[in-house]
């Protein structure tokens, strides 16, 4: 038996969401100053600047998450690493350079405690079955999901929409039943969320950070021509079609500080290329 102190009666750590198996802490203060950093600190908390940390808690259940997020585990909780063999690793190894996350996602399973590295990013707990078919997320926001959500490679259905949306030839979908927690940019109260039946959602730019995997993805212009685009100034625009669910941040939120040691180093563009496309015919993803 393990009894956890100053964790949940700490009153410097609020529990501020919570789903399924996971529930994320948000530090009110960083009591680790000093007098050189003090000033600093003082205004990223007043600016919402927050370190946060997801806490699994296990009962005889399973989750997978990506690697080097473990910060401590507590209890009758086993890991593995998730890969049954070499050709396992090398098509994990693909799946990652393609969506942006970690070739190796470790499973945590038994009865137990599991607490993330804290990160500055914004956590989100999401309902996968609620997104139907399945969620496509954009490039590096998966940090932790249940063992029984299914991973895919989503493709585009051409490369022009691709190149000239911003989002990448390939992205992670997640499908099935169950939770999974994502690092958002920003925080929930700044997400839009559209919710389409049979209709059509333009974005100038790639502001989306999750999507149904049942909507078409395109990138058109806005008035239907080039010239009437030209005219207008917006060019081309993200168009998502059908029915379906949209999170669009309005606002990237991205500087050095919203850096996280959480997930995977990424690059400025969206993984994919044209290598990505012919690894993943031989590989049948």
């Amino acid at each position: 038996m393990i009894q956890l102190n100053n964790v949940f009666n700490n009153e410097n750590m609020k529990c501020i969401a919570s789903g399924g198996q996971y529930f994320i802490y948000e530090h009110q203060r960083d009591l680790s100053v000093t007098p050189w950093s003090a000033t600093t600190d003082y205004f990223m908390q007043q600016m919402n600047v927050k370190k946060r940390q997801l806490l699994v808690q296990l009962n005889n259940s399973a989750c997978k998450m990506q690697a080097g997020a473990m910060q401590w585990v507590a209890g009758n909780v086993q890991a593995t690493s998730g890969i049954k063999s070499a050709g396992g690793f090398l098509k994990n190894a693909i799946k990652g350079a393609m969506s942006g996350e970690s070739a190796v996602k470790p499973e945590y399973s038994g009865q137990g405690f599991v607490m993330l590295e804290p990160t500055y990013k914004y956590l989100l707990i999401e309902d996968v079955g609620a997104w139907g078919s399945g969620m496509v997320l954009d490039d590096g926001l998966f940090l932790c999901c249940d063992a029984g959500i299914q991973e895919q490679i989503n493709k585009r259905q051409n490369l022009s929409s691709a190149v000239l949306g911003g989002e990448g030839l390939f992205n992670l979908c997640l499908s099935g039943q169950g939770y999974a927690v994502l690092e958002s940019p920003v925080p929930r109260e700044e997400l839009f969320e559209f919710n389409l039946q049979d209709d059509v959602l333009k974005i100038d730019g790639n502001m989306a950070i999750a999507w149904s995997s049942s909507l078409q993805f395109t990138v058109e212009t806005l008035t239907g021509n080039a010239i009437g685009s030209a005219a207008s100034g917006e060019g081309l625009v993200n168009v998502y079609r059908g029915t379906g669910k949209v999170l669009m941040a309005p606002t990237t939120g991205q500087s050095p500080v919203m850096s996280t040691v959480n997930g995977p180093e990424t690059t400025p563009t969206s993984s994919q290329g044209i290598a990505g496309s012919v690894a993943s015919s031989l590989l049948n993803l």
